[in-house]
């Protein structure tokens, strides 16, 4: 802690209202704890500080950026490896899960890894995910293989939170040489030459797998050809499948692009290139895996991997990895870790509070609006009384105030009704913003998962509502289904590769 805080700063960055909830670790991590003495990070080290919610120093994070990313430009599109190995696919911000991943599978310094690509995005700790993979990538740069996601892009960054996230916690200028380095990613990994890994999958312009490492790669993925077919492209649901007519390629409407491939299409690939599996990511599962028709060599044509669990807080999945052994393939699936808290979209606390503070202030004048309801009520009966009185006759109400054929209580009428029915609004108001209050994370997280927008009427059925709306898998990948697309509105200035040091040290290695 610097030696300049106050007693006061102090107080509030170690006191605890829980005392056994450790305090985050305010120092960034020294660079010479960072790297050792040949220039190489030190992994573990970085892995206990980021469990302990601790940062580096922005300078060491750029090294570390530049350092993985001239290791990928060296790399080919398609790599080559010899089992064991950990197989692991989406991983998509969650960093404690990764940490778990990582013991279940066996430390990278004796353990062999390839990662389908999606690190970032969805999850609040995609800086922390990615920079751990590229301190193990520089540590061990033949043994630990990572391959390009849909989301690794300027494009999905920019669209879900991996950008904001990296502005809290750095700035543009890491962000811009993050996207760099994710251009040079490989985009697939052939292990015993037998079992193809990829994050999406097939295109119908991929015959060979020589065909995938004729691809120019350094780039932003474009929205339709080889290169996005490989980060994007699905395969087709076996209830879909008409075995009298078969396809190979049909237009993925799911994603909005790309194609889903047919459990031909598969076979047809796999026996071209003389493969056993395709092994890829790209889709959440609810057993973390998925395993498709079987071949006629008695292996899926297709595995899926998912290795996000309970992913966004919401899907209540488990996560899996692949163990890859002498061709002997098992299967390895775990449940989601605890991690620290996070407010959804990095929102600060007074923005948190507003739904508070908006209910209070409802209900103070939905109060006052009935103070005067009572008031109004007490005055038409009155004025009914004297007109009781005198036989039907007011002389002292003037014209402007009286209607209703005659009745000099009309507009005391309509005035009550009016008030009546705004303390109604009024009253329906507070509810909602209860019910935000309340339920203020699951809102977020629901409206996080509807593509920005709350299903119809979330708010006026109250929090159960909320809370049934985002339980259980199945709905919570159908509500979620909006953000599986591509999304529809780019922001022109995010897709434009920036100049930073990344692009500076790439292009003096091409020379």
């Amino acid at each position: 802690m610097p030696k300049h805080t106050s007693k006061v700063e102090r107080m509030l960055l170690t006191d605890r209202g829980d005392p056994s909830v450790p305090p985050p670790n305010w120092e960034p991590l020294s660079t010479s704890a960072l790297f050792d003495e040949t220039g190489k990070t030190r992994p573990d080290v970085v892995r206990t500080h980021f469990a302990k919610e601790g940062i580096l120093h922005e300078a060491d994070v750029l090294t570390i950026i530049t350092k993985c990313a001239l290791i990928w430009k060296d790399e080919p599109n398609v790599l080559c490896l010899e089992d064991p190995v950990v197989i692991a696919g989406d991983i998509h911000g969650q960093f404690y899960d990764l940490v778990n991943l990582l013991s279940i599978g066996g430390d990278p310094s004796q353990q062999k890894y390839i990662f389908l690509g999606d690190y970032v995005d969805r999850g609040c700790f995609g800086v922390e995910v990615i920079l751990l993979l590229m301190c193990y990538k520089i540590r061990y740069p033949t043994t630990m293989i990572m391959l390009r996601g849909n989301h690794e892009t300027r494009h999905l960054t920019a669209y879900f939170n991996f950008k904001r996230e990296v502005l809290y916690k750095y700035s543009i200028g890491v962000y811009n040489a993050m996207m760099s380095a994710f251009d040079c990613l490989p985009l697939a990994c052939l292990v015993n030459d037998r079992f193809l890994c990829v994050h999406g999958g097939l295109s119908p312009e991929l015959k060979q797998i020589s065909d995938i490492s004729a691809l120019h790669r350094f780039r932003e993925p474009p929205s339709s050809g080889p290169m996005c077919d490989l980060l994007w492209s699905d395969p087709l649901d076996e209830k879909e499948e008409d075995p009298a007519a078969p396809q190979l390629f049909m237009a993925n409407t799911t994603r909005g692009c790309s194609y889903v491939y047919s459990h031909a299409a598969a076979c047809n690939f796999l026996e071209e290139n003389n493969l056993i599996t395709i092994i890829r990511g790209h889709e959440a599962q609810n057993e973390g895996y998925h395993l498709y028709r079987k071949t006629s060599k008695g292996f899926p044509a297709v595995i899926c991997i998912f290795s996000a669990p309970n992913y966004c807080d919401t899907y209540d999945n488990r996560a899996a990895i692949v163990m890859l052994n002498c061709s002997v393939m098992n299967i390895r699936q775990f449940n989601s870790s605890p991690h620290p808290y996070y407010l959804p979209n990095f929102m600060n606390a007074f923005t948190w509070s507003l739904p508070f503070v908006a209910e209070k202030v409802l209900d103070i004048w939905t109060n006052v609006l009935k103070l005067i309801a009572v008031n109004d009520d007490q005055i038409a009966l009155d004025v009914s009384d004297a007109v009781a009185a005198t036989g039907g006759a007011v002389t002292a109400v003037p014209a402007t105030t009286v209607s209703g054929g005659g009745d000099g209580c009309g507009i005391l009428d309509q005035r009550g009704e009016s008030i009546r029915t705004k303390i109604l609004v009024m009253g329906k108001l507070s509810r909602m913003f209860r019910t935000l209050r309340e339920e203020n994370e699951d809102i977020v997280r629901l409206k996080g998962l509807a593509g920005g927008a709350l299903p119809q009427g979330a708010l006026q059925c109250g929090p159960q509502h909320v809370q049934a709306t985002i339980q259980g898998f199945e709905q919570s990948k159908e509500i979620d289904c909006v953000n599986e697309r591509w999304p529809d509105c780019p922001i022109e200035e995010d897709l434009t590769p920036k100049s930073n040091v990344v692009t500076n040290a790439l292009t003096g290695s091409f020379l």
